[in-house]
């Protein structure tokens, strides 16, 4: 990657976040407190403060722009809780200033100094940490009912021929990973640690559906009675539901009445018809796209009752890419080229309402349509490193999650496109829906 590419990164980066919070009137920018989202500012000020530390205290010792609010803006340093206490933070205008101060500064370091290949490794791993921000932020959006985000644009060209069914994976020894060796950061193959290193896997047959659940396949399962039938559900499952259970009929007297889940997080029973909030608008559910935000434990007791299974990591891995030793290898399910609209649904633009057998361009090898964009796959896989895991420059990037997060594969409709690849791994609690999660099953 030359200047010129990783500066229009970082501009496309910056424009991104600017328009996310400046598209928000004042008084929307103090969002109610949720234990999965950030105050807006907040998330601005964060990302600039991480170009400071991996650029410029790191390369080159540099001070802060404001030594006092190194410890608000660094996330190990300020309690969830105390991000919403306004009186901490500057305002709008003085964090669009201090943000806007920090990418010019990136940007003239960058013209200004020499490209190396480490220095290139840190400002693009500083821009990806941007991006996953930005996706952060339009899940915001959606859990606090604001409007869409400004590059929402849901119309699109009419979807393509309906497809369904399964298709079967060969046995064989296929890749799974990115390199860990490799020091050539200027390269395109970016990853991060817990993507590598790469390594082979012998799998047995195995069949996994073309498309991602639909709302439409989830729907039946809602009205078959699958939230209120324990027999579907594992133990952490049954957890999360009285879990679920108990915190609403606790608040019934004390404040507003939480949902006892019967179906997804978003989804509501309203004028004798299926509805599903979409940022501020209820609108009548779409049936033929793919359910999302739903937790890991209602993937799994879909699977339960329409008697599938979900895929491993590794069989979610080989069904997208299929890499096998000593041929060619491909980073997306179409092989090399980069995300584009016509492949994947991603960046924030039509928001999972298109069909699930939509994006024939973005087919993998095998047949499966949208593995990537849409929506954030769970897998039945723990968050465990990879055999030889060595920690990356960003020594928090995977550590923490090892243990107790599931695997969830492909990106989805509000993760940046710059961001993804078939091999990139994200974590999150089996309890997550307020991501936007979904699945597809094995037979």
């Amino acid at each position: 990657m030359d200047k010129a590419n990783l500066l229009a990164e970082l501009e496309h980066a910056r424009q991104r976040t600017r328009a996310l919070i400046t598209s928000l009137p004042e008084d929307r920018l103090d969002v109610p407190y949720h234990p999965g989202v950030n105050p807006p500012l907040w998330e601005m000020g964060h990302a600039a403060f991480f170009y400071e530390v991996f650029v410029f205290n790191l390369l080159d010792g540099t001070p802060s722009y404001n030594p006092a609010m190194d410890d608000l803006w660094d996330s190990f340093h300020v309690d969830h809780r105390d991000r919403w206490c306004r009186e901490l933070f500057p305002g709008r205008k003085d964090t669009l200033a201090y943000f806007d101060t920090i990418y010019d500064r990136v940007a003239e370091r960058i013209q200004r100094k020499p490209l190396t290949d480490d220095e290139l490794y840190l400002y693009r791993y500083a821009i990806f940490h941007q991006n996953m921000h930005i996706e952060s932020l339009i899940w915001c959006r959606q859990t606090v009912g604001y409007p869409a985000p400004p590059d929402y644009h849901p119309e699109r060209a009419g979807a393509s021929e309906r497809i369904d069914g399964d298709v079967t994976i060969p046995a064989g020894r296929w890749l799974i990973g990115m390199p860990g060796d490799s020091t050539d950061y200027a390269s395109d193959d970016f990853a991060f640690d817990n993507e590598k290193p790469r390594f082979e896997v012998e799998l047995e047959s195995f069949t996994i559906s073309r498309t991602p659940v639909s709302n439409r396949e989830f729907l039946a399962f809602v009205e078959d009675g699958g939230y209120r039938r324990p027999e579907l559900w594992s133990f952490g499952g049954r957890k999360w539901l009285q879990t679920e259970t108990d915190v609403s009929l606790v608040h019934h007297c004390a404040g507003p009445l939480m949902r006892v889940p019967r179906q997804p997080l978003y989804w509501r029973w309203h004028d004798n018809q299926w509805q599903e909030r979409l940022f501020d608008d209820w609108q009548p559910l779409n049936l033929d796209a793919p359910v999302t935000h739903v937790t890991y434990w209602e993937a799994e007791a879909w699977c339960r009752w329409a008697g599938r299974r979900l895929p491993s990591e590794y069989e979610w891995e080989v069904a997208a890419l299929g890499n096998r030793p000593g041929q060619p290898f491909r980073r997306f399910p179409w092989g090399n080229d980069p995300v584009s609209p016509e492949r994947a649904d991603m960046s924030g633009r039509t928001m999972a309402q298109n069909p699930v057998w939509d994006y024939p361009e973005g087919e993998s090898p095998f047949g499966c349509r949208q593995m990537i964009g849409i929506v954030w796959e769970w897998t039945s896989s723990q968050f465990f490193p990879y055999d030889g895991f060595r920690i990356d420059m960003y020594p928090f990037m995977s550590t923490l999650q090892f243990g107790d997060h599931k695997v969830t594969r492909g990106g989805s409709c509000a993760t940046s496109a710059s961001l993804i690849r078939g091999t990139y791994r994200q974590a999150y609690l089996p309890m997550r829906s307020d991501v936007y999660t979904g699945f597809r099953s094995c037979a």
